[in-house]
């Protein structure tokens, strides 16, 4: 499959091209930073590019079967989200690119009580803002017309190693027997491109945990 995928250079987007590229698909990193792009392989382009111009999120994503964003703001620059969000939807409309995968926020998942995660006593107040622009984001997403799949993470996701052993969900937290909500960063990568792989949530949300 060709994939475009942005956010490359970070601890998730890293660690999916990794995956992207163990699997066997032809895959374009889009970055702004090509230097941080540790890998090189032959089914690997790296290119310079900036997510909030859609005119160049059209340009690096022509001709893609799957369109991966794995951006993630600063804390303090959440405003940014949803610039992004837009660009990424006009760019990939421009372009009639495949789906869209968009790597999202935890807050906005459901617990057993049905309040959500980011509305539950002990959600850190400093992660709250950020948490929000996810949701406004995923409004933006599921709203448009092309054809996406937004992925929520466990609410702590750890540098832990890949094991294949994960649970996945829709709307709800998923908890392990002592109530926790966790994922590895590779189980992660893993589920996201299983998504890509055998599609199962087209226009919808999923999670995954242990």
């Amino acid at each position: 499959m060709k994939v475009a995928i942005f956010g490359a250079t970070g601890a998730i987007g890293k660690t999916i091209l990794w995956e992207l590229m163990d699997r066997g698909h032809e895959v374009t990193a889009v970055v702004r930073e090509p230097s941080k792009v540790e890998m090189e392989h032959e089914r690997l382009r790296v290119v310079q590019g900036d997510l909030l111009n859609p005119d160049q999120v059209a340009d690096f994503t022509a001709g893609q079967e799957a369109v991966v964003s794995a951006y993630g703001p600063k804390f303090g620059a959440e405003e940014e989200m949803l610039e992004v969000t837009r660009s990424l939807i006009e760019g990939v409309r421009r372009a009639k690119a495949g789906r869209l995968v968009v790597v999202g926020g935890a807050g906005s998942l459901l617990t057993d009580s049905g309040e959500m995660l980011m509305d539950t006593p002990g959600f850190p107040e400093e992660v709250k803002p950020l948490a929000k622009a996810h949701i406004d984001a995923y409004n933006l997403i599921e709203a448009s017309d092309i054809q996406w799949t937004y992925m929520s993470p466990a609410a702590t996701i750890t540098t832990g190693r890949r094991t294949g052993l994960f649970r996945v969900g829709m709307n709800r937290v998923i908890t392990d027997d002592l109530g926790e909500c966790s994922i590895s960063v590779g189980d992660f990568a893993a589920a996201l491109v299983d998504e890509l792989d055998d599609p199962q949530f087209i226009q919808s949300r999923f999670t995954v945990g242990y």
